[in-house]
């Protein structure tokens, strides 16, 4: 079937940052991170409808509804990522216009990259849709100019990010295991937290080209951390709150911040142990957002 006439969707899967090392600083004031990201389960779904009409966004979902219709304007990543691929997609692409249909179930500002997965789901899909052919090269340049999460969320697979985001490699083979991701409810500012932080740096880990087990990768990430998480706790103090409960539920093997927070993550030894970990934590705190379940 003719995919410029199709209804296409694409996940935008929540991107975690099992550590997160800043590692320098740049002239520029951009400061360069050393992380093993994975993609969880979790994410928002972006859909295609080709149309005459112009290109334009509409939010749904239960975080889509509340942030209200000018958040679905030009100045949204979609639409931005959308306007980027259109530039480059030469002559012989079907680019056309439509709806983009964003159903929003990742909590907004939280540290799991819900705007640039969002972002990098439009570059998959409307690449799809129009049928651009450029390098992969060119989309991840793309990518990078629209932020530093968004190449390793248009890959969408585990990875070692550097740089200030744009440079990938292999990660280590991970081991079965389940997540657990929580947020308070309070959106966290991004600067507020670099604002906060320490002026040291941390080294790049040095990581094994697999690990045996979900406890062996909870053990050597222990050993690690997230360089954000303690200013973060000062920004939104509900963070340690979450931390401890997460920490505190049966067969937790880690619990950590991702990004620059708030959300937080635990590893678990199976997919159905972080799902009945996210029940309970749920019943306590009807007003978290907690998911649970197995890595995307």
């Amino acid at each position: 079937m003719d995919p410029s006439t199709q209804i296409l969707t694409e996940q935008a899967h929540a991107k975690i940052n099992l550590y997160l090392h800043v590692t320098g600083k740049r002239p520029d004031g951009y400061h360069l991170l050393d992380s093993l990201v994975v993609f969880a389960g979790a994410g928002d779904s972006l859909q295609y409808q080709p149309g005459a009409e112009p290109l334009h966004l509409e939010l749904t979902g239960r975080f889509g509804q509340t942030l209200g219709a000018d958040a679905a304007g030009p100045d949204n990543l979609v639409m931005k990522a959308a306007a980027a691929l259109r530039s480059v997609s030469g002559s012989s692409a079907h680019v056309q216009g439509g709806r983009l249909v964003l159903t929003k179930e990742l909590p907004v500002a939280s540290g799991i990259g819900g705007g640039s997965a969002d972002a990098a789901a439009a570059i998959r899909l409307l690449a799809r849709a129009w049928q651009v052919d450029v390098p992969v090269g060119t989309l991840m340049h793309l990518a990078e100019k629209l932020g530093a999460d968004v190449p390793v969320c248009v890959a969408s697979q585990t990875a070692r990010m550097e740089g200030i985001g744009e440079h990938l490699s292999a990660a280590p083979h991970l081991p079965a295991c389940g997540m657990v991701l929580v947020n308070c409810g309070q959106a966290v500012s991004t600067p507020d937290v670099f604002r906060k932080r320490d002026s040291a740096f941390r080294e790049r880990a040095i990581l094994p080209a697999e690990w045996k087990s979900a406890q062996d990768m909870a053990n050597d990430l222990a050993r690690l951390g997230n360089c954000l998480e303690a200013p973060a706790c000062e920004v939104c103090p509900p963070v340690r709150t979450v931390l401890s409960a997460l920490a505190g539920q049966e067969d937790c093997l880690l619990a950590r911040m991702s990004g620059s927070g708030a959300t937080c993550f635990a590893l678990f030894p199976s997919a159905e142990d972080a799902r009945k970990a996210a029940h309970a934590l749920g019943a306590d705190h009807p007003s978290w957002w907690v998911w649970g379940g197995a890595l995307a």
